[in-house]
């Protein structure tokens, strides 16, 4: 039984499923930055301090919190457009390489045994005086 499971373990698919939860996690850390850090102060620091407010978590109306919503929003929207980005030009990759393997000349098929003996008797054939 451990060995099935050492089996699962190392499959392909298990093994790139952790990858890309290791790595999302680290993207989320990133955008999360980037909200927080960036495009806050930068974008919506103005309708912040319209508000009366000094971080847009704290953006409340009486008890719905609709400042942390409209971060999460904004989270959604930067991750979906980056992961949009790079399926688009990983599948641009692909299309490129694909076009390079259908133009890429096909090598000339080796002849079997049976064609270069035919070759041969033909040419022998040719060099012979006809009657």
């Amino acid at each position: 039984m451990l060995k099935e499971f050492k089996a699962f373990l190392m499959r392909g698919n298990v093994v790139d499923l952790a990858v890309a939860v290791v790595i999302g996690a680290a993207f989320t850390a990133i955008v999360n930055s980037l909200v927080a850090d960036i495009i806050t102060p930068a974008i919506l620091n103005p309708a912040i301090e319209a508000a009366g407010v000094k971080n847009l978590e704290e953006l409340a109306w009486g008890a719905l919190k609709y400042g942390k919503f409209l971060a999460a929003i904004i989270n959604f929207i930067i991750i979906g457009f980056v992961l949009f980005m790079l399926v688009k030009g990983m599948n641009r990759l692909q299309t490129i390489k694909k076009q390079e393997e259908e133009e890429a000349p096909a090598a000339e098929p080796v002849p079997t045994k049976e064609e270069v003996l035919l070759t041969e008797i033909r040419d022998l054939l040719k060099d012979k005086p006809q009657i």
